[in-house]
């Protein structure tokens, strides 16, 4: 499954940190960092992230 974050509208809130902590994190700057294809075990935590999102900036694909 692929991840991606529009990160022209994100703001850092966290909530996919929090949600989903094997697959998004913050790095030593502040910025956000993710995995980009993570496996379909993880579709629950990374639709809970983007449900948890309140830019809704977080997109899943195949």
């Amino acid at each position: 499954m692929k991840v991606h974050v529009d990160m022209s509208i994100c703001l850092l809130h966290g909530q996919c940190v929090i949600a989903a902590p094997q697959v998004f994190s913050f790095d030593d700057e502040g910025g956000l960092v993710w995995l980009a294809e993570v496996d379909d075990s993880l579709r629950a935590d990374v639709e809970a992230a983007s449900d948890a999102c309140p830019e809704q900036a977080i997109q899943l694909g195949d």
